[in-house]
């Protein structure tokens, strides 16, 4: 099986795709869950693929500080060591290193800039990033060349050209300095990715740029005019979700429209839709799944009382009693057996599997989601779907 992607539909309530990989096809929009460290935390890929689940992601930061790609290779690669036979996603690292360089580069992303994580980064020029590694304080150089052969020996089937991830807090000269020499990385990254393509993988391309527009065109020119499979928008969206939306829009009236298009980190159900209707292809996140085990159940707003939020806090007391399951029009394994009473006890108790069923139920959810918006996009009722899952916010489209 090789790879295509194939635009099926396409309008201004946005478009339908088929992504084929050598492991298996994505039926876009999709969502790509986040097995960091090469495992979901407290799901096994038969629980993953029991709920529906497309594809999912492994992070390069992690696996090369540990086990190291190199392990993972002489293991048969992710799909093999991990048991998800599905498609595979790999990062490049950078994301992870400058976030812990800048303290929260995912909190700034997104506007936020409080964070008190130690910095690792030590440096970084134009042959790549210098760090520590959170594991034992060994010193790494990562550059875009060993990025992309760690990615190699990971082995999944889309991997992503190293680049700097700019925070929020940087100004515009920094931000299109960085740019640049992520655009220089990127063109080294495609070098070394098609020296040694044997047709199992294919390349990303990253679109960075901050919030100024030209910056913003500039990057779209530059993936755009090179031979890059599929194109991920990143870097900072903004103060403010109507400025990350604003952000997100002014760049996909740049790009081609005959690549996939993949949103970094961005998984709100409401920003979810706003991105599909910009014409995004996937999107990833720790949303769903982090916020499971901090006991947050994501629900409809017909089964939520607090109408401004999009799921449940089940360590709440209200639920103590409660017999009900979390949504009792939802078909995943937690709502069929376990009540909100006793998923609240669990987490009250410290139980582990509280993690597992409620990961169960958000990822069930999320994949719910992602079909039912498939179905809305080939009927043409985009609209009605989003009220029936969740609060739409209005989002000017730019």
């Amino acid at each position: 099986m090789t790879f295509n992607f194939t635009v099926n539909k396409s309008s201004d309530q946005g478009r339908l795709g088929t992504l084929v990989t050598p492991h298996g096809t994505v039926q876009t929009p999709a969502f790509i869950f986040c097995a960091t460290k090469a495992a979901m935390k407290a799901v096994t890929p038969v629980q993953m693929h029991n709920c529906e689940t497309q594809i999912i992601l492994a992070n390069t930061y992690h696996l090369m500080l540990q086990p190291g790609g190199e392990t993972v290779a002489k293991l048969g690669g992710l799909q093999k060591m991990t048991g998800w036979r599905g498609p595979m996603l790999t990062d490049s690292g950078g994301f992870q290193i400058f976030s812990l360089g800048h303290g929260s580069v995912a909190n700034e992303v997104k506007g936020r800039r409080s964070s008190n994580r130690p910095k690792t980064l030590l440096k970084i020029n134009e042959q790549g990033a210098k760090f520590k590694s959170y594991i034992d304080g060994h010193t790494y150089f990562l550059t875009p060349e060993e990025s992309i052969r760690i990615q190699r020996n990971l082995g999944a089937d889309l991997i992503v050209v190293l680049d700097e991830c700019t925070p929020f807090h940087v100004d515009k000269a920094y931000t299109k300095e960085s740019m640049r020499m992520s655009h220089r990385w990127g063109l080294r990254s495609l070098s070394e990715w098609q020296v040694y393509d044997n047709g199992t993988q294919k390349l990303y391309g990253i679109v960075q740029g901050g919030v100024y527009p030209d910056l913003r065109q500039e990057s779209c020119n530059f993936v755009n005019d090179h031979n890059f499979f599929g194109i991920a928008i990143g870097g900072s969206l903004g103060a403010d979700k109507q400025q990350m939306h604003d952000v997100v829009s002014m760049t996909m009236n740049l790009v081609r429209k005959d690549r996939p298009v993949h949103l970094l980190g961005i998984g709100g159900i409401s920003d979810i839709f706003a991105g599909v209707k910009q014409g995004i292809d996937t999107f990833d996140c720790v949303h769903p799944t982090r916020l499971a085990r901090h006991g947050g159940a994501l629900v409809r707003p017909h089964n939520n009382l607090n109408q401004n939020r999009e799921h449940l806090n089940l360590r709440n007391s209200f639920y103590v009693n409660d017999d009900q399951p979390i949504e009792v029009d939802c078909g995943c394994e937690t709502c069929t057996w376990a009540s909100k009473g006793y998923l609240h006890h669990l987490l009250k108790a410290q139980e582990l599997v509280a993690m597992t069923l409620i990961s169960i139920h958000n990822i069930y959810f999320i994949n719910k989601l992602m079909q039912a918006i498939r179905q809305a996009l080939t009927d043409d009722t985009i609209d009605n779907c989003q009220k029936y899952w969740c609060n739409p916010i209005k989002i000017n489209k730019g």
